[in-house]
């Protein structure tokens, strides 16, 4: 069985992708990848592939999405299979790496509670009776990384190559889904990923914002055994 690399999205660990962890890992072998410790994606990748298996199905979510756009840029021959979920294969906006630089600032003056809770979460889900528990998890997560790491992969957001041109040359089954009420990565760059991969499948997650792994976690279960299945 192909060994799946999870990676997850900004301040976010293992607990992103619980639910999927607690279906697949009785039949395949999984291995979380970490994006903590570099301030550029290139870096990123290159320690993600030094840790991963030689050959693998690779799935990411937003920032786990723009690193797993730089290892098929790295090393493609290693990938099998891909899904990638709500994230963006642009650069960053200069307005929006702009926006970036107060955010730093306030974390590093020992707000980082504040960032997540005024600026960052709020944009981050659908409505639904499970909001606030993920919410929670999400601050949970994010605290536990500390600081540091918010300012790392803030940094690496901020210079993020495009990766139109590595998407052409995707030719392994790849997914590419989306929380239909995501507010940060919106359906027009899936679109764009879904055109660029030739042969990729496009589904959208109802009654879910950016997690919908954590918001609508049977619903990704089910994209994902679509997925491991696609030849």
């Amino acid at each position: 069985m192909t060994p799946l690399v999870l990676i997850p999205g900004m301040m976010c660990d293992a607990r992103l992708f619980g639910p999927q962890i607690n279906t697949f890992s009785g039949t395949r072998p999984i291995h979380l990848a970490p994006i903590c410790g570099r301030d550029n994606v290139s870096a990123l990748a290159a320690d993600v592939l030094e840790k991963a298996p030689p050959r693998f199905a690779l799935a990411g979510l937003s920032m786990g999405g723009i690193i797993a756009m730089e290892i098929l840029h790295q090393a493609p021959e290693r990938v099998e299979r891909l899904c990638l979920m709500d994230t963006n294969p642009l650069a960053e906006r200069g307005e929006v790496k702009a926006r970036r630089e107060p955010q730093i600032d306030q974390v590093r003056a020992g707000h980082l509670r504040a960032v997540m809770r005024d600026e960052l979460k709020p944009n981050y889900l659908a409505d639904g009776p499970n909001k606030q528990s993920v919410l929670d998890l999400c601050m949970d997560m994010a605290l536990g990384l500390g600081p540091d790491v918010f300012e790392r992969q803030l940094r690496a957001l901020q210079t993020r190559p495009d990766q139109q041109e590595t998407l052409k040359t995707v030719s392994v089954p790849t997914l590419i889904l989306m929380g239909d009420q995501d507010l940060l990565c919106p359906r027009d760059r899936h679109e764009l990923m879904h055109k660029l991969i030739a042969s990729s499948s496009f589904q959208i997650i109802a009654e879910a914002g950016h997690l919908p792994t954590l918001e609508q976690p049977e619903a990704v279960n089910a994209a994902f055994e679509a997925w491991f299945a696609m030849s």
